[in-house]
């Protein structure tokens, strides 16, 4: 069997499911080392694979966005990209266009080198690389090495065509579409995003592997030979170019996912003060919209008489302290893939991995997004009927109620179709088809 590296950017959101899928790889007997950064180790560990330590960025996330150590310019940045939450999507997506070149091709030169001592030292078949490790993709695309891309966001981060620039969503809920003046503002941001960074993979190209072809269009890099989408497969998705073999794996967690006794004891305590159990969890990054979180209990706690609440409320545990009680646990971060099978509802901020794990577990959703590509996440749980959206800047207290009563009463006999069609699949799914493909696509090479 094939010896195989895959490489993690060092975000919690990335590097999880990543790992799940090289434990998955490992499970079907190739040889797998996990690359990412130090602090992300034990993932490799769990997944009973190598370690090679990488850095591919200078920004990182590793479970709590504000608790992570960084430098001050990052987290400047990142506070800066809070604060655009506030003021809606299109001033979210438009702060994200402004940070790229620092998020996403930091230092290639530095991961080139690093790539290419790990290829001398680990002699590896193939690789598996993150769609949104930019600086990866163009070093194994250089180094002419063959790799996978593994998408672990919306499928629409592998662009479509011409017309698809990353960052602008391929399609927007109903109660958060932009004015065309917000828009067209945003697109052209993108656009221009593009094609600075396809004049410098260009100009890295020429200047590091002039015999090689050109990368072509920068954010449309990926895997000439196969790509493992971490989402369902979707009739009304865009439909990239013919090319690569495109696995749809439905989700990325790994199974099982058992709850340990100190959370049983705490659900079973909500679960007597409280008949229905939601899940409040805003990712990694958005725990820090305290004032979206405050709302979001707020109107369960008075809108609901026979819910409880557990919120994931990261660094801001303190400032919701008044908040929790017999039907409210606050936690700094919470087993959310083990508390899906045991809770009745989540909300959610949209991101891919809440979304597919919900999807998984059977678990409906109110849906509130904030950036990135959760507005196409939050369109596809609209239209799936997994869930409600919602607009987190205007939301009443009596919004969330009132979106779960909806779900309660409308969408769930559809979530529990979903569920049974989504875990057909997974990481073992994934892992057994992506090796065979790699293999057949390889040999042909």
């Amino acid at each position: 069997m094939p010896r195989v590296v895959v490489v993690s950017p060092p975000f919690m959101s990335h590097a999880r499911p990543l790992s799940v899928l090289a434990g998955a790889l490992g499970l079907h007997g190739a040889d797998v080392y996990f690359a990412c950064a130090p602090a992300f180790e034990h993932l490799a560990r769990q997944a009973g694979v190598g370690f090679v330590p990488l850095s591919v960025t200078r920004n990182a996330n590793t479970g709590v966005a504000e608790a992570t150590e960084q430098d001050a310019q990052e987290a400047a940045r990142l506070k800066e990209f809070l604060d655009s939450t506030r003021e809606g999507a299109v001033s979210a997506l438009l702060t994200q266009a402004r940070h790229r070149r620092a998020d996403m091709l930091a230092d290639p030169d530095g991961v080139l080198d690093a790539l290419r001592s790990i290829d001398r030292a680990l002699r590896p078949d193939w690789y598996v690389v993150d769609q949104l490790s930019y600086p990866v993709t163009l070093a194994l695309h250089c180094l002419g090495l063959p790799y996978a891309s593994f998408c672990p966001g919306h499928p629409s981060y592998v662009l479509a065509g011409p017309e698809a620039y990353f960052g602008v969503p391929y399609a927007w809920p109903s109660v958060l579409r932009p004015d065309p003046r917000g828009l067209s503002k945003l697109r052209t941001a993108a656009r221009r995003n593009d094609e600075a960074f396809t004049a410098l993979f260009a100009a890295f190209a020429r200047r590091h592997a002039p015999s090689r072809p050109a990368p072509g269009r920068a954010f449309a890099l990926s895997s000439p030979l196969a790509v493992v989408y971490a989402y369902p497969p979707f009739p009304w998705l865009p439909t990239p170019p013919q090319g690569p073999v495109r696995l749809f794996a439905g989700h990325m967690a790994a199974d099982p996912d058992p709850l340990d006794v100190e959370w049983a004891a705490r659900l079973q305590g909500l679960r007597t003060s409280g008949g229905r159990l939601v899940l409040v969890a805003l990712g990694t990054f958005l725990s820090a919209r305290d004032d979206v979180l405050r709302t979001i209990v707020t109107g369960l706690l008075e809108g609901v008489r026979d819910v409880s609440v557990v919120v994931a409320a990261g660094e801001r545990t303190g400032a919701l302290a008044d908040l929790a009680g017999d039907r409210v646990v606050l936690a700094r971060s919470v087993p959310q893939r083990a508390l899906l099978d045991h809770v009745d509802a989540m909300v959610h901020h949209g991101g891919s991995n809440s979304f597919t794990e919900c999807l998984r577990a059977g678990v409906p959703a109110v849906v509130l997004p904030f950036s990135s590509d959760q507005f196409s996440v939050a369109w596809d749980a609209e239209r799936s009927g997994a869930g409600v959206v919602l607009d987190p800047n205007t939301l009443p207290p009596a919004g969330v109620p009132a979106a779960l009563e909806t779900v309660w009463t409308t969408l769930e006999p559809r979530v529990s179709s979903l569920a049974a069609s989504v875990g057909r699949r997974g990481p073992r799914w994934a892992a057994g088809a992506l090796l065979a493909a790699m293999n057949r696509r390889t040999t042909q090479s």
